[in-house]
């Protein structure tokens, strides 16, 4: 375990909050294979300065889930109705929230204040409550992914504090061949394929004039292309600024492409979608990832090599 990166954490929660944060963890999607990574991101969570209330059993799983559709639910609602609960961090991904958003009380998980992070099948979630009520979430990392690797991302542990400690966060990047632009909209998206599942749900937030962020894993580069033409073709893109990529990592090219890649869709993209693309994010399901606030007032400068999005207007950790 990174001891500077702890003491990093530690002097700048502190610094606020001297007893730490209290950090619930649950598991409304898939389980954790390995428990040894939900004990590591534990003590992890721990020497950072936390307090952890684990409302998940890794002995209670069920056929794929972190739990029966109910216990799930319980886990929510249990962190949420939690006085001492500051932060509602997902164990993992996978699939299983979208099975429980027809029973979600979306507007008690919202007037409970607590900061709700994760990404992956958690947009799910983060997509509803903004759908529903309007509330913010972070799109950032999870128990097991993160926090729970042998090898700690600084970049993504350090950018999780520090957007949850300010009431305001910027992140910059580094990327070749963008568009040069400047807006500003609200901040949403996440998983590209939760996204596309929810199109024509009362879940799918309809979001005027927003910077939309997307990631996924495993997806070649036809089926972001398919997804992302399913989003246009439903009215999602029209009204958009920009549409940011993020990562999208995991799949495999073969000789059936026939030069068809990554770059080739993103060329095809840029000349058919009516809003300009940008590629360069820093988050995904990759090892560094930077901390979004799903719902923030957010700013979008774009220039030559390099791009930097700017978040407001969201309650912090510290801000309550």
């Amino acid at each position: 375990m990174d001891t500077q990166l702890n003491q990093d954490v530690q002097q700048l929660l502190r610094a606020n909050k001297p007893d730490g944060p209290v950090v619930a963890i649950v598991a409304p999607s898939g389980y954790a294979p390995n428990p040894a990574a939900v004990e590591l991101g534990l003590a992890t969570l721990q020497a950072q300065g936390c307090r952890v209330h684990n409302f998940t059993d890794v002995s209670n799983k069920f056929q794929r889930f972190g739990a029966s559709d109910n216990a799930r639910i319980a886990q929510l609602y249990a962190a949420a109705q939690d006085p001492e609960v500051d932060i509602v961090l997902a164990l993992r991904g996978g699939y299983g929230l979208t099975r429980l958003l027809p029973a979600l009380d979306f507007g008690m998980l919202a007037a409970s204040g607590k900061l709700f992070v994760g990404h992956s099948d958690f947009t799910a979630l983060q997509l509803g409550l903004l759908a529903q009520t309007g509330a913010m979430s972070f799109s950032g990392p999870m128990l097991c992914g993160d926090f729970g690797q042998d090898e700690l991302s600084g970049y993504t542990l350090m950018n999780f504090w520090q957007c949850l400690t300010q009431d305001a966060h910027t992140i910059t990047a580094h990327a070749e061949g963008n568009p040069e632009l400047a807006v500003k909209g609200t901040l949403w998206g996440g998983n590209l394929a939760m996204l596309a599942h929810l199109v024509g749900s009362p879940w799918l937030p309809k979001v005027e004039g927003g910077i939309l962020f997307v990631e996924d894993i495993n997806e070649h580069p036809y089926r972001i292309e398919r997804m992302l033409l399913q989003l246009l073709h439903a009215g999602v893109l029209d009204s958009q600024q920009a549409v940011l990529l993020g990562d999208f990592s995991g799949y495999r090219l073969t000789d059936y492409d026939n030069g068809y890649d990554f770059e080739q869709m993103v060329a095809y993209l840029r000349a058919h979608l009516p809003v300009p693309v940008l590629t360069g994010l820093p988050f995904g399901h990759g090892r560094d990832k930077a901390t979004l606030v799903v719902g923030a007032a957010a700013e979008l400068v774009s220039e030559a090599g390099s791009f930097a999005l700017s978040m407001a207007g969201y309650r912090s950790l510290f801000g309550r």
